[in-house]
């Protein structure tokens, strides 16, 4: 039954933080320099305090017709507020569950990039070493040479690796890593390594292959280990292979296929077609809590979290002026000073935050998945207005 709801998705399969062709992104951009120019200051000037972040909430459901919204907001000395919004079902009408769980898509290339970078401070992997030095011989296609791709270029996402999530089409069901790798081989780069920046969810395919190789581990056990369990995300896991569910109270999640579409129900689903890129769930809390771990120094050696930090242009993907380190994306604040996170688009879920180097952090997620830029960034203007504030 499920596999029969997905395959009325058609071509347009939703991916975490999947991109358009360039034009498209071209015209996502100007409506990004729209919604930072204007929203994001106009949202950080009008209102302060939690009722900011409440009506911040209740304008999101209007404009973007998301059945629910949940947000977590942590100030500098650590305290934490949560906010809902909207039905948690439409079927049953339930209430949303507070700081209830989601599918929390992109957010989880940073949990990779953190356990990569732990072994770069190991001395298990070189940031600047060939991927082929740990995979021999198996990233091999048009223009593809693991011999020329760095650990680092997988990170930064300027390999040039095409993105396998471009070319799922319709089948939803479990994929294995290797599977997910082979679809982007069929296909030419994109560029030569380290000469542009792309988003590619093939990268991180990559960096949780290379983590299973130099541990002898699956990814999730050494995500678990060296993460969740290490700063205590009560909330969060990597989903075993064939569960479709989600654990804990939660707002089910929906997807439309084009603006005034029906909504449709779309919480149970087989995410491993995201693995390192994209599979777990979590809390708007438990990634408050992981972000503000990172930036304090609970995860990452300074040398490592330096490397982790030394970012490149990202407008393209991410709006104006953001910029990518490795996993990790650096936002400028409209009071000053810059936000860092990721965020998250996942069928059902889309999830947007940032955490300041004083504490501060702020997590969104409304319960669809956001179909354009403008949509994203008026998600975004609430949250940095609650950072602001």
């Amino acid at each position: 039954m499920l596999e029969q709801t997905w395959h009325r998705f058609r071509a347009t399969w939703p991916q975490p933080e999947r991109r358009r062709a360039t034009v498209v992104a071209a015209a996502a951009l100007a409506a990004g320099i729209m919604t930072a120019g204007a929203l994001a200051p106009t949202a950080a000037c009008a209102v302060s305090g939690p009722n900011a972040v409440q009506r911040g909430l209740n304008a999101l459901l209007h404009s973007d017709g998301a059945p629910a919204a949940l947000a977590s907001v942590q100030d500098r000395a650590g305290r934490t507020r949560t906010f809902t919004a909207g039905v948690g079902d439409l079927a049953t009408g339930s209430e949303v569950p507070r700081d209830g769980q989601v599918r929390i898509g992109s957010n989880t290339k940073t949990f990779t990039a953190v356990v990569v970078l732990q072994l770069v401070a190991e001395g298990r992997i070189g940031l600047d070493t060939p991927v082929d030095c740990y995979l021999p011989g198996l990233v091999r296609g048009e223009g593809i040479d693991g011999r020329r791709i760095t650990v680092r270029q997988l990170l930064q996402q300027t390999s040039g690796l095409p993105n396998y999530s471009d070319h799922l089409g319709d089948d939803v069901r479990y994929f294995e890593p290797r599977e997910l790798l082979g679809i982007a081989l069929e296909h030419p780069a994109d560029f030569a390594p380290g000469t542009a920046w792309k988003y590619s969810n093939t990268n991180y395919v990559l960096a949780g292959l290379i983590i299973q190789k130099v541990t002898g581990r699956p990814l999730a056990e050494e995500i678990d280990r060296r993460v969740i369990r290490r700063i205590g995300l009560r909330h969060t896991y990597f989903p075993a292979p064939g569960d479709a569910t989600i654990r804990e109270p939660h707002p089910e999640g929906y997807y439309r296929d084009s603006p005034g579409a029906p909504l449709r129900d779309v919480t149970q689903t087989d995410p491993s077609w995201g693995w390192a890129a994209g599979q777990l769930i979590s809390t708007d809390s438990d990634l408050n809590r992981f972000f503000g771990a990172l930036l304090a120094g609970r995860l990452l050696p300074a040398a490592q979290l330096a490397q982790m930090r030394t970012t490149v242009p990202a407008e393209s993907t991410f709006g104006p002026g953001a910029r990518y380190g490795l996993g990790l994306v650096s936002r400028p604040l409209p009071c000053g000073g810059l936000s860092w996170g990721h965020g998250g688009s996942f069928p059902g879920y889309e999830t947007r935050g940032g955490a300041t180097d004083d504490g501060r952090a702020v997590d969104i997620t409304v319960s669809v998945q956001l179909s354009d830029e403008a949509a994203r960034g008026r998600v975004d203007a609430v949250v940095e207005a609650a950072l602001c504030h």
